[in-house]
């Protein structure tokens, strides 16, 4: 996991735009989405992890939300988005159990900031709630995406760190 922060992209970027600069800073791409497996850091080693279905439907739309709530890629900021997911709504079983993983992390290594991210998100909603189709919200303003789904101006990449 990088640590870049996705807080600093401009309200007026579409999604797409904001996207291509998040994959980028953070050493992504695209192609991820959809291969077999996928590696990440476990006690300082890649280690290789399948990649099923349900995560490659999840992750374009997680990666969304990192842009739109502001939470960095770093454990922490993955603590967070896992609380936030969580409490703005998850709707399979797979988000369910990653976001409760994530939680449980948060929990050992950032307990307040996992905590206020689980209470910002009340009254907000996820993507994956949203119900509209990925190409539909891609080419709208961050700052649109943002009123629609809840979530204030600027996103809550700001406040976690306060």
């Amino acid at each position: 996991m990088h640590t870049q922060p996705v807080t600093d992209l401009p309200d007026n970027l579409t999604l797409r735009q904001a996207r291509e600069l998040y994959l980028a800073n953070n050493g992504f791409s695209m192609e991820e989405y959809t291969k077999p497996t996928v590696e990440l850091p476990i006690f300082g080693k890649m280690v290789k992890f399948p990649n099923p279905p349900s995560r490659q439907r999840a992750i374009a739309y997680h990666d969304l939300h990192h842009m739109l709530t502001g939470y960095g890629t770093n454990w922490e900021g993955e603590a967070e988005i896992s609380a936030w997911e969580l409490r703005a709504g998850c709707n399979t079983g797979f988000l369910w159990f990653i976001n409760l993983g994530g939680l449980l992390v948060g929990l050992f290594r950032a307990p307040l900031r996992t905590w206020r991210a689980f209470r910002r998100a009340r009254g907000q909603r996820t993507l994956y709630v949203d119900g509209r189709d990925l190409t539909a919200v891609l080419d709208l303003p961050i700052a649109e995406v943002r009123r629609q789904l809840g979530i204030p101006a600027g996103g809550h990449g700001a406040a976690a760190k306060a």
